[in-house]
């Protein structure tokens, strides 16, 4: 028995051999079936916000923030702090249309913004 498990330990059977075939069986039912069992912490992690909390559509003419970001009171400040905030992304841009994006109890989460160059 001994001579057994230390030729399963330092891997000394031939290809295609009974106590091969043994050990492969394990190992690949460990593969499957050890997840189901064994918490190994491999979850993916959470996707972050971008740094700078601007988010752009792909043709790069509508633009969101966060509201915290824009951070004003009447929309004359909103536009021009919209503006600041998309002048080292964009460059010199005009506002066509600023609306604000709302949750479901009615604040203010974010603007969004339709820009011409």
């Amino acid at each position: 028995m001994g001579r057994i498990l230390k030729g399963y330990l330092f891997w000394t059977y031939d290809r295609g051999s009974f106590h091969y075939d043994v050990m492969v069986t394990v190992i690949l039912a460990f593969i499957f079936v050890a997840p189901r069992f064994i918490n190994f912490k491999d979850q993916p992690a959470e996707a972050l916000p971008h740094p700078t909390n601007i988010a752009v559509t792909l043709d790069g003419k509508i633009y969101q923030v966060d509201a915290s970001a824009v951070d004003a009171q009447d929309e004359g400040m909103v536009r021009a702090n919209f503006e600041r905030l998309l002048r080292p992304i964009a460059g010199a841009v005009t506002l066509d249309r600023l609306e604000p994006v709302r949750d479901g109890v009615g604040h203010i989460v974010a603007y969004r913004a339709w820009i011409r160059k």
